[in-house]
C-alpha cells in the first residue's frame, strides 16, 4: 500500500501532539489553522500553536478566515489528500471537503461522544462534576460532532483537574489513540459505529462574561465552575468596585448548618482565608488575583485586606 497523504486541521495547543503524532508516521502534505489573531493584554498579533508548530516541521499551512472561500479548496484539492485529519479546528467542514479525500475526513474529540458534542467539552465534563471522559475518534459527517464512532478511550477525570490539565492528558491520549485507529481504519478492520441520539449532550461555547460567580449556586459547582473555567475565561468577582480573579477554590459545609442564616455573597473568613457564602456551603478562596496585581495566596491577601468582612 503507498503511503497515505494527509491533511490536518487545527489550532490550539490540544492540537500539537496530535499533529507531532501525525507527522511522525504519516506524509502530512498540508495544515489548516485559524488566522494569527490579537492576544494578551497588548493585543499583540499572535499565531495559533498549530501554525507555530508548521513552522518547526516545514509544513506549509493556510490560515483561511472562512472555509467558504473557494482558494481553500483549490488549495486542498492541490494537496490531494487521501485523509484529512481534524482535531480542535473551530469550524465544521462543508460536505465539498468531507468527500475530497478518499477515506474522508475524520476527527480526534475531547469527549465520549455522543456526551458533549459541540465547542466546549472538556469544560462541560469538568463543570457539570463527570467522573470520567475520554477522547473519540470518529468519521465526520455535515453536522458538529454527529458522526459514527471508530474508536474511544476513557481517562478519569481528577478532583483537581483545570481545562488545562485534562486537556494536556486528552490531547497525548488523542495523539496515541490516533495512531492505533488510522491503520485499523485505512485496513477496514475496524467499522464506524453509529452514534446513540438518545444520550446526547450539547458544550455550548463559553463566553467571556460566564467566568463571573454566582454565589446563589452551591459551592460546589462554583469550586467546579473555577476548574473548568481555568485558564480561559477565569473567574472572578468583585470586591471594592475593582475585580478580584479567583484561581483555586475549596468547598467547606459548616457543622450545624451555622452559615445557612447569611446570604449567598456575604464574605467571611474561615482558616484565615477569604471565603463567601453560598446558596448550600461556604467557598474558600485558596488563590486570587486583586486586579493589576499577581496571584497570592488567599492568606496573603487577606493580610493587606482588612474591609474583607465589611458590608
Amino acid at each position: 500500500m503507498m503511503p497515505i497523504q494527509v491533511v490536518f486541521f487545527g489550532s490550539p495547543l490540544f492540537a500539537v501532539p496530535i499533529l507531532k503524532a501525525l507527522n511522525s508516521k504519516y506524509k502530512v502534505v498540508g495544515v489548516v489553522s485559524q488566522p494569527d489573531r490579537p492576544s494578551g493584554r497588548g493585543r499583540k498579533i499572535t499565531s495559533p500553536p498549530i501554525k507555530i508548530l508548521t513552522q518547526e516541521f516545514n509544513l506549509p499551512v493556510i490560515q483561511p478566515e472562512s472555509l467558504r472561500n473557494k482558494e481553500v479548496l483549490a488549495q486542498l484539492k492541490e494537496w490531494e489528500p487521501d485523509l484529512i485529519v481534524v482535531a480542535a479546528y473551530g469550524q465544521i467542514l462543508k460536505p465539498e471537503i468531507l468527500n475530497l479525500p478518499e477515506y474522508g475526513c475524520i476527527n480526534v474529540h475531547a469527549s465520549l461522544l455522543p456526551r458533549w458534542r459541540g465547542a466546549a467539552p472538556i469544560q462541560a465534563a469538568i463543570l457539570h462534576g463527570d467522573q470520567t471522559t475520554g477522547i473519540t475518534i470518529m468519521l465526520m459527517d455535515p453536522g458538529m460532532d454527529t458522526g459514527p464512532i471508530l474508536s474511544q478511550e476513557v481517562i478519569p477525570v481528577k478532583s483537581t483537574d483545570t481545562a488545562d490539565t485534562l486537556s494536556n492528558r486528552l490531547s497525548n491520549l488523542g495523539a496515541n489513540l490516533l495512531l492505533e485507529t488510522i491503520p485499523k481504519y485505512l485496513s477496514a478492520s475496524i467499522k464506524p459505529i453509529p452514534q446513540d441520539e438518545k444520550l446526547v449532550t450539547y458544550a455550548r461555547l463559553i463566553k467571556k462574561e460566564e467566568g463571573n460567580l454566582d454565589f446563589n449556586k452551591s459551592a460546589i459547582f462554583l469550586e467546579r465552575q473555577i476548574r473548568a473555567y481555568n485558564p480561559w475565561p477565569g473567574t472572578f468577582t468583585r470586591w471594592r468596585g475593582k475585580i478580584l480573579k479567583i484561581h483555586t477554590a475549596t468547598v467547606y459545609h459548616s457543622p450545624g448548618n451555622s452559615s445557612d442564616t447569611l446570604l449567598p455573597g456575604t464574605r467571611m473568613i474561615h482558616s484565615n482565608f477569604p471565603a463567601i457564602i453560598t446558596s448550600n456551603g461556604i467557598l474558600v478562596l485558596k488563590e486570587v488575583q486583586p486586579e493589576g496585581k499577581k496571584p497570592m495566596a488567599g492568606d496573603i491577601f487577606l493580610r493587606g485586606a482588612h474591609e474583607w468582612i465589611d458590608t
